[in-house]
């Protein structure tokens, strides 16, 4: 096992993955403490070579490393690399190309929507991986061997995963699928942090547009405050204790006091003042500027009996394919195609548009009817 503790030896072995045609990555990190993501070990796989490197390490440089990130000849392994993606976007500024996802991918072969890598080097290796080490403290030094094993076959195994995949897309021509959702996977905008955007990830019951609107507020205030300190945005104020504030509007701390699961240190500190600022502002702002909110607006008759239908055409098509429907259409792509079908319509181009997509323009003008026989497609 290679384990790197040092800038020297880490340039070195980034020499080595430079001359790679694709290395596997895959971080260990905790952010339970924090709102930034403590980076704790970096584990990278090559076609013949593996090691783990210690970003805690004193001293240690990790410039090489980025640099062979950026490398556009290496294509770059993660499974579900969402968060890997993000921690690397706000370390070193960019988001690393090209990119291959083994958990998307497996979508086209009917893995399921979010296969675990557990189950797919189970399914494609036949290999059962020890998970006992999962939930380990990667911020404590040192590490075990078991730990350092269990670290280093997330990207041992990987590898393999991917040629399989790669070699299996290739060959049924389905490798070109993927542009668009690696494509998607890699822009930097999806990684870029919009505090006005965060109240829409707190779960609410609210259909009132200026509740919506206090929370937005409040939801940004937390977020800006959040990164400020580094600290994670629930220990500032919880969820449900912020969508009460939004929805009673307290303008002074005697009204904060009745705000339901509200903490007394907010009551009487610094957080409770800028609050009720935050509130106070919120409440000035005029109804045009209010967030759009409010019940999702049910379909018209005839587009709603037509989106169950194409529902349907979808599921038998991903079926016959063996692919997973979402990677066809999703939900609110189906919704679009039965009110108004557009060319920017995702299934209407390339691949989904040959397997889906003329079939279901087909079946909206009455030129297909859907039949299916269950025995041959068991």
């Amino acid at each position: 096992m290679k384990l790197i503790e040092n800038t020297s030896d880490l340039i070195s072995f980034c020499k080595e993955l430079n001359q790679q045609p694709y290395i596997a990555v895959d971080l260990e990190f905790l952010r339970e403490k924090s709102y930034y993501a403590k980076l704790c070990l970096i584990q990278v796989a090559a076609p013949n070579d593996a090691a783990i490197i210690d970003p805690l390490a004193p001293n240690m440089k990790l410039e090489d490393f980025f640099a062979v990130l950026r490398n556009p000849k290496i294509v770059k392994i993660f499974h579900s690399g969402r968060q890997d993606i993000e921690i690397i976007c706000h370390m070193a500024g960019f988001v690393p190309q090209p990119l291959f996802d083994t958990q998307t991918a497996a979508q086209v072969f009917g893995f399921g929507e979010a296969v675990s890598y557990e189950n797919l080097v189970k399914n494609i290796l036949g290999i059962q991986l020890d998970k006992s080490c999962r939930l380990s403290d990667w911020s404590l030094r040192p590490l075990d061997t078991n730990q350092l094993e269990y670290a280093l076959s997330d990207v041992t195994h990987l590898i393999h995963v991917y040629e399989y995949l790669r070699d299996k897309l290739t060959e049924n021509g389905r490798l070109h699928w993927l542009d668009e959702d690696f494509a998607a996977l890699a822009d930097k905008q999806n990684y870029t942090i919009r505090p006005e955007e965060a109240w829409q990830k707190i779960r609410h019951r609210s259909h009132n547009n200026r509740i919506l609107t206090v929370l937005r507020e409040l939801a940004a205030w937390r977020e800006r405050r959040a990164q400020e300190k580094d600290t994670p945005r629930q220990s500032i104020v919880r969820d449900d204790c912020l969508v009460n504030i939004a929805s009673a509007c307290p303008l002074n701390k005697k009204d904060l006091e009745k705000i339901r699961n509200i903490r007394p240190d907010i009551i009487t500190g610094k957080l409770g003042s800028e609050i009720l600022d935050v509130v106070r502002k919120a409440v000035q702002i005029s109804p045009a500027d209010y967030v759009k909110g409010g019940p999702e607006k049910p379909l018209p008759s005839g587009a709603a009996a037509l989106y169950e239908l194409l529902r349907l055409l979808l599921k038998i098509r991903a079926q016959e394919q063996g692919v997973v429907a979402k990677l066809i259409a999703s939900d609110e792509t189906l919704k679009q195609l039965a009110v108004s079908p557009s060319e920017s319509n995702p299934v209407l181009r390339g691949w989904r548009y040959e397997i889906f997509g003329k079939d279901a323009l087909a079946l909206q003008q009455g030129r297909l009817t859907i039949s299916y026989n269950a025995e041959k497609h068991a």
